[in-house]
C-alpha cells in the first residue's frame, strides 16, 4: 500500500533510487511507527510522514516522523550518538544525561546543559542554558582568561541584558531532539557541508514531555549561554531563571533561537 512519506533529495541520494522507490510504495516502510521527534504514534497510510536518515561513521538509521515534526533530512551523528539511538529504539528507554564535549572552545571543553521551560512576554520557550565546567580560551592560546562568550558572540549569538524577548534565529545552527530525547546541538559544517555537533550528549538527554511539547510548538529552542561560575546547577525552573536574569543583568548571558533539528 502506498505510503504518504516525504522523502527529500539528500535522503534519496543516501539510500538509493531502489530503496527509496520501495520505501514510497510501501513496501519498506512501516505503517504505524513512534515518531522520532515526539515519540507519539503515527501512520503514514494515513498522515504525512518524513524520512529521517541518521547517519555515523559506520552506521545509518531511517527512522519516521510526523511531517509537522520534522523535514525529511539526513543527519550527521556520531557512531556513538547513533548507537545510542539505535539501543533507545530496542529498549524504549530514556537515559539521562546532562554533560558533553562542545566546540567552537577547544574538543577537550566540557560543557553542563541543563534543559528548562522560561517564560517570555507570558509564554513558555524551551530552552538549554550552557555552562561549562571550567574558562574556556581561545583555540591556539595559552593565555588565561575566558573567551566562551566572545567565541560565541563571533558565531552569531547575542549578548542579553534582560530577557524581555525571544532572541533572534540563529540560522544555521539547530537542536537535534531525535527518539523524543535531545541528541545534540548542530552547527553549520565547513565550507556549506553538513552540520556537525558543537555539543553533543554523551547519552541521550531526557527531556520532560512539556519541554519537548513546547518544542514542537514552536519548532525552536532558545539557547542560554554563561560562562563558567554564572549559573550553576539550579533544582528548579524559577531558580534557573533568577540565575539567568541575574547573568543578563551582569552582562555575562548570550543566547539565540535554534530552530528544532536543523534543516
Amino acid at each position: 500500500m502506498p505510503r504518504m512519506l516525504d522523502l527529500s533529495d539528500a535522503v534519496r541520494a543516501e539510500i538509493g533510487d531502489e530503496e527509496a522507490d520501495r520505501l514510497l510504495a510501501g513496501e519498506n516502510a512501516p505503517g504505524s511507527y513512534d515518531c522520532t521527534s515526539c515519540r507519539t504514534p503515527g501512520d503514514s497510510a494515513q498522515e504525512r510522514t518524513s524520512t529521517v536518515l541518521f547517519i555515523g561513521e559506520e552506521t545509518a538509521v531511517l527512522a519516521f516522523a510526523h511531517a509537522t515534526c520534522l523535514p525529511s533530512q539526513v543527519v550527521q551523528v556520531t557512531e556513538e550518538q547513533l548507537q545510542g539511538a539505535v539501543r533507545s529504539i530496542a529498549a524504549d528507554r530514556t537515559v539521562p544525561a546532562d554533560q558533553g564535549y562542545g566546540r567552537p572552545a577547544t574538543e577537550q571543553a566540557v560543557l553542563g546543559v541543563t534543559s528548562g521551560l522560561v517564560l517570555i512576554a507570558g509564554e513558555l520557550h524551551p530552552a538549554l542554558v550552557v555552562e561549562p565546567t571550567a574558562p574556556i580560551v581561545r583555540p591556539g592560546t595559552t593565555s588565561a582568561g575566558d573567551d566562551f562568550l566572545p567565541l560565541l558572540i563571533e558565531q552569531g549569538f547575542m549578548p542579553l541584558t534582560v530577557i524581555d524577548s525571544v532572541p533572534p534565529v540563529l540560522h544555521g545552527w539547530s537542536v537535534l531532539l531525535a527518539v523524543g530525547q535531545l541528541h545534540a546541538v548542530l552547527q553549520p559544517g565547513a565550507y556549506g557541508g553538513q552540520p556537525v555537533a558543537w555539543w553533543q550528549a554523551h547519552q541521550p538527554l531526557h527531556v520532560t514531555d512539556g519541554w519537548r511539547a513546547a518544542a514542537n510548538k514552536h519548532q525552536q529552542v532558545l539557547m542560554f549561554a554563561a560562562p563558567v561560575g554564572s549559573i550553576g546547577r539550579q533544582p528548579r525552573e524559577d531558580l534557573l531563571r533568577d540565575a539567568l536574569d541575574k547573568a543578563a543583568a551582569n552582562g555575562k548571558l548570550v543566547a539565540a533561537a535554534l530552530p528544532l533539528a536543523g534543516t
